[in-house]
């Protein structure tokens, strides 16, 4: 049964997305559906980022000794001024790792 779930998850997904990558076919998306899809990603992310940002132990953690919290201003900071993934990745996994060890270890 597991390996039939599998299977049958495997073919929506590769039909799903066979369906708007091949460029045979006639299937094109609206103007109104193409701006509402464009908001799907920051969604996205923010589900994954806010929980572990902003929480601890199933509290809210919103405390200025919050070293995911202050490893996320810088991070949106950096993203913001420089436009550059990879140093904002750096910088902001190098300001956690000192944050979370050395001054609030």
């Amino acid at each position: 049964m597991i390996i039939l779930s599998i299977l049958a998850m495997t073919c929506l997904v590769f039909l799903s997305r066979y369906l708007f990558l091949e460029p045979r076919l006639p299937l094109r998306l609206s103007p109104g559906v193409q701006k509402l899809l464009s908001y799907s990603s920051p969604a996205v992310l923010t589900a994954i980022w806010a929980p572990i940002v902003f929480t601890h132990g199933n509290t809210l953690n919103a405390s200025a000794h919050n070293p995911y919290l202050w490893a996320a201003m810088l991070a949106g900071i950096i993203a913001w001024k420089t436009k550059n993934v990879l140093l904002t990745v750096v910088v902001s996994m190098a300001a956690f790792l000192v944050l979370n060890l050395i001054v609030w270890g």
